[in-house]
């Protein structure tokens, strides 16, 4: 196996409903396990997610759990996840998905640059970026 750089999300209590918001918007194969699965003896846990792991047919891998116990919760602006490429089409439709029930940070427009770019928070929390590279002259 190559080895992968991939975005490994922590949530509240809500990877569950995150990981399956990131299915709808990108499709591909989703698995995910429960701490009850692994054995954990608090029931509070049961239920939770322990690991998911989300692969798009196009090669996106994201991965998440919910926070362990012992574990703090801390969400912030350090750091985003970034798609780029030149499938309009695609991207328009990742930024559409993503933004829609979240928050627009700086609209998806065309930039000094010359690409369109726009940054967005997920109902979830997390920062994403767009960036739609423009084809060259």
């Amino acid at each position: 196996m190559q080895t992968r750089l991939n975005p490994y999300l922590n949530f509240p209590g809500t990877a569950r409903a995150a990981m399956e918001f990131y299915h709808r918007v990108f499709g591909g194969e989703l698995k995910m396990n429960t701490f009850g699965e692994f054995g954990s003896p608090d029931p509070g846990l049961a239920d939770q997610i322990m690991h998911a792991q989300l692969e798009s047919a196009n090669g996106f891998v994201l991965m998440a759990s919910d926070t362990a116990p012992g574990m703090n919760h801390v969400p912030g602006t350090t750091i985003a996840i970034s798609l780029s490429g030149d499938d309009a089409d695609e991207l328009r439709g990742y930024w559409e998905q993503l933004s829609a029930s979240g928050s627009v940070t700086m609209p998806l427009e065309k930039q000094m640059w010359g690409d369109e770019f726009g940054m967005c928070v997920d109902p979830y929390g997390v920062n994403w970026m767009v960036d739609i590279v423009q084809p060259q002259a």
